[in-house]
């Protein structure tokens, strides 16, 4: 370790170097101005650089440490009268800058003034360098684009000095925060070509923080950060008094508020800077305090806590424990609390807030003392460190001599005893920050370090070494990376959402929230499924509503994690539709047993039914809203049931099939009643008749709808030719029933807020395309028994009434059992069948090297369903039962029965037909179209192509 007398040594070998470079310039100095540059250039590179740079601002400089000059704003503009291009004014404005800030560096380093005075001496040159930058800028834009004029005169661009300088307790080398405003809209005047004001103040604002900020071969005058600025680095540089009153007054956050606290207006006094103090006054201090105030103060204290314990702050006098930003802290917290009713409390000055906390008699004055005390001397060492070399520094250099020059410009002894004298001072400021604003109760306790590591990486952004290091215990290095880049992702997102203060106050907290859970829950998958979630927190930002209920129902959470984890269908379905959150805060759904068909459709009935009472029926637009969320929410039902294990596969096709069903028959009541409202009832029916019915085929018809599945709808009817309708407006019945079927389509198909009830396929009707929207009876009949190909008579095997009367179901019935029992040749019927699989298996596939489509591969779902057709097609004409049925389960039940197939083999089919519809529910419900193979699925997909090889190879 040095000793003192080494670093003296260093000290004066550095200075003997600099009066090496330039001892021709030195002959006229006394011993005692050469004792103090000594002093100078010694302590500090940025005096030493600059005075070799312009050695003829030595005298000066020394001078300047007897006799203080602070009319900085008079000096500046007898310099800037002489201006006349934006390059000597970025020339003037720079050398005013370091000649003076050299001035106020040698009265620091020598201790010839205090500290207060030093902090109001470069406030006083900023000032004077920004207002000069500023009325020379705003004369020569004035010359080339016409004058703002405004109700009191020419409009200025009002600048806000920001934080320490609008405290006029600016660093020595510190960014200033800026934010530009103008008086109102409208257009220059005076010139050729003018520009809108919102033009001439933008530009004029870019030049401006030009002037400042570019650096050129003098260097810069000062850093400019605008991102305190409406909006933050996507708004407008400058924002005329309307905006801004808008802004402030709708989505103003509580960091807004701290920042306004010393927001000083740089500009002389007029009318339009006291319109402007009149549009800020109310934001910042409030006549009355609310708990949103206390717990802004309780999570930035929180932050600053988090933000010591993550960065390790401990050389750092600023933003360490104790440090300046505490005693800032301390004194706006109190200005916040108690400014709106105590006037004394709204300044910029921290030390004038201070003492008017033991005036008001809210703080003691021995507190208040020693904090300002200690306030001061931080200050003062900031100060040093930051004139070592013009640096925005506030942490403890690492070279010992620069330690050792700091101790000495702080008057103590020697380096472990400044050491100490910080740790004492630091110690006294933080005892007091932790007294300040009692800590709100949380929901967590304070031995649950998960929860306060996703709260913490939540609050303050964290580089990715460091969030993977902070979630080692519990998360992969690949989940870590996942996780980090998405809520990175989403964080740069918020910024660019005006999500208002309320939504922000609660995001805050849930965040945290969803972390916790989503660790505790999913520690393998954490980062697929906060992709997920992420999505439905998404959708939900601008309803803060939703926020809450996430916020403050946990099971709620956690179930939508739950969910999210185990089904993309089911975050997407929540995504487009949030009101579906609401389901999931009475989950007792999932504990139901599976109950009959009968018993489903009559509950399921009853609840639409009683959610359709509080819609007007005449109000279409509202109804159709209503049954769209009716059967979303039930799909949600169903949905969180099967991937919680509580129904197996055929009762989740039940209750799909059977929702389908109950919201058919509220569609066609709906229609029915529409229709004949306006052209009367067909003149044949009787009492309740409707002389119509639904038909559904495939997955409809066979009760194996799944999620997103399609219907597939024929509509018949019955009514004799030559009839008309007994309304007023009469028209054909012919016409009528195709008017009805044409309603019930458009009740089902139209897309609204909530999307469509159903996708449809009419196409299985008589003639496809071509044919009727609705066929009458016989129609339908003739063309089964002399038109239809073998194709359409597989899909009658699955075909079934869905809604409709009992005589024209009656008649469906007998037709359809008619067609099934109408003898076939068997081999002819075996190669259209297979002919029409291969077909379908061409054009429908999907093919990919490593997965599978379950439905259309070999031995797939669809191989299983032609062969059950096949079978009926073949073999009802001797067992009239096989075609009861339109399900395939109980389809290959009855063709046991029947013994038309060894039991075993209609067995392996059922148990093949289950697994493989499981799983194809779960891949619809993790958002995915293919499987992965595996050896289960092979297995079984073997054993199907083997029966569908020996069943369908021809026999000749």
């Amino acid at each position: 370790m040095h000793t003192m007398s080494e670093h003296y040594k260093f000290i004066q070998a550095r200075s003997e170097h600099f009066f090496g470079e330039i001892e021709g310039r030195l002959a006229d100095l006394s011993k005692a101005e050469r004792d103090k540059l000594t002093t100078l250039v010694g302590y500090s590179d940025f005096v030493s650089r600059h005075l070799a740079r312009h050695p003829e601002w030595i005298k000066e400089v020394l001078s300047a440490t007897i006799h203080i000059k602070e009319n900085y704003a008079e000096l500046l503009n007898e310099q800037l009268a002489e201006v006349n291009t934006t390059e000597q004014l970025y020339q003037q404005l720079r050398t005013f800058r370091h000649l003076h800030m050299l001035c106020i560096c040698a009265r620091d380093l020598l201790n010839t003034q205090d500290i207060e005075h030093s902090l109001q001496q470069v406030s006083c040159l900023a000032d004077a360098l920004i207002l000069g930058a500023y009325n020379w800028l705003y004369r020569y834009f004035c010359e080339k684009h016409g004058t703002p004029e405004g109700e009191h005169g020419p409009q200025p661009l009002i600048i806000h000095a920001m934080g320490k300088l609008g405290g006029k307790e600016l660093n020595f080398s510190s960014d200033i925060d800026l934010i530009f405003t103008f008086p109102a809209k409208g257009t220059t005047q005076g010139a050729k070509k003018t520009l809108e004001h919102q033009q001439f103040f933008i530009r004029l604002a870019q030049q401006l923080i030009a002037a400042l900020n570019k650096i050129t071969d003098e260097g810069q005058v000062f850093r400019v950060d605008m991102r305190l600025r409406p909006f933050g680095d996507s708004g407008p540089l400058a924002m005329h008094f309307a905006a801004f009153e808008d802004y402030y007054q709708d989505q103003g956050r509580h960091w807004e508020r701290f920042a306004m606290l010393k927001a000083r207006i740089l500009n002389p006094p007029s009318p339009y800077t006291e319109q402007l103090e009149a549009i800020l006054k109310p934001f910042v201090f409030r006549r009355y305090l609310d708990f949103t105030t206390l717990d802004a103060l309780r999570d930035m204290k929180q932050l600053i806590a988090r933000e010591i314990r993550r960065r390790q702050l401990a050389d750092n006098i600023k933003l360490g424990a104790g440090g300046i930003r505490e005693v800032e802290f301390f004194a706006q917290s109190f200005q916040l609390i108690h400014g709106g009713r105590e006037p004394a409390l709204q300044c910029k000055s921290l030390k004038r807030a201070l003492f008017a906390l033991v005036d008001l008699d809210i703080v003691e004055e021995e507190v208040i003392e020693t904090l300002y005390t200690n306030y001061l001397w931080l200050r003062k060492t900031e100060h040093t460190l930051q004139q070592l070399d013009d640096q925005q520094t506030q942490t403890l250099p690492e070279k010992e001599w620069q330690r050792y020059v700091v101790s000495q410009v702080m008057q103590v002894e020697n380096i472990e005893a400044f050491e100490q004298v910080l740790a004492n001072v630091m110690a006294n400021v933080h005892s007091q920050f932790n007294e300040l604003v009692e800590e709100a109760h949380e929901s967590h306790s304070e031995d649950d370090s998960l929860f306060k590591k996703c709260r913490d990486c939540w609050r303050m952004p964290l580089e990715l070494h460091e969030f993977c290091e902070l979630f080692s215990d519990h998360l992969t290095q690949k989940e870590c990376q996942g996780i980090h880049q998405q809520l990175e992702e989403f964080s740069q997102q918020m910024r660019g959402f005006r999500l208002g203060q309320r939504g922000e106050d609660t995001l805050k907290k849930l965040m945290p929230e969803v972390l916790y859970v989503l660790i505790e829950q999913h520690p393998q998958r954490s980062d697929k499924v906060l992709s997920a979630v992420l999505q439905v927190v998404n959708a939900i930002l601008g309803r803060t509503t939703y926020l809450d209920l996430l916020l403050e129902n946990p099971d709620v959470l956690k179930q939508l994690v739950s969910l999210c984890s185990r089904s993309d269908w089911i975050a997407n379905q929540i995504k487009r539709f949030p009101l579906l959150l609401d389901e999931l805060l009475s989950p007792v759904y999932l504990q139901k047993q599976c109950v009959s068909l009968d018993d489903t459709r009559a509950e399921h009935a009853d609840e639409l039914r009683q959610h359709l009472l509080r819609i007007d029926p005449e109000d279409i637009e509202q109804w159709m809203e209503a049954i769209r969320q009716f059967k979303l929410c039930q799909q949600l039902r169903i949905a969180a049931s099967d991937i919680s294990g509580s129904l197996p596969i055929s009762n989740v096709s039940n209750k799909l099939t059977v929702l389908a069903e109950v919201s058919i028959s509220t569609v066609f009541q709906q229609a029915w009643r529409q229709i004949t409202a306006k052209y009367g009832k067909p003149e044949h029916l009787k009492d309740q008749e409707t002389g119509f019915a639904i038909i559904g085929y495939g997955k409809l018809g066979g009760y194996e709808l799944g999620y997103g599945s399609d219907l597939d709808l024929v509509f018949l009817h019955d009514a004799p030719q030559q009839t008309h309708t007994t309304g007023a407006k009469k028209i054909g019945t012919t016409q009528f029933y195709i008017k009805l079927a044409q309603r019930i389509m458009h009740y089902l198909t139209t897309s609204t807020l909530f999307g469509r009830l159903y996708e449809t396929d009419l196409r299985l009707r008589p003639s496809g395309d071509a044919g009727l929207m609705s066929c009458h009876i016989d129609g339908f009949a003739s063309y089964q028994q002399n038109d239809a190909w073998t194709w359409e008579h597989q899909a009658l095997v699955r075909a079934r009434v869905v809604w409709g009367g009992k005589m024209l179901s009656e008649r469906f019935n007998a037709v359809r059992q008619t067609t099934l029992e109408k003898r076939r040749p068997t081999e002819e019927l075996r190669m259209e069948v297979a002919q029409m699989r291969q077909k379908m298996r061409d054009h429908l596939l999907k093919k990919d090297a490593t997965q599978i489509d379950l439905k259309q591969c070999e031995g797939g779902i669809a191989d299983i369903e032609f062969l059950t057709q096949f079978w009926v097609l073949a073999h009802s004409c001797e067992f009239p039962k096989l075609a009861q049925y339109t399900d395939n389960l109980r389809i290959l039940d009855a063709i046991a029965k029947a013994e038309v197939v060894d039991k075993e083999i209609t067995n392996l089919l059922k148990s093949a037909y289950l697994a493989l519809r499981a799983e194809y529910h779960q891949l619809t419900l993790s958002g995915n179209k293919l499987a992965d193979d595996s050896d289960d699925l092979a297995a079984i997909r073997r054993k199907v192509s083997e029966i569908w090889s020996n069943v369908m190879q021809p026999t000749t």
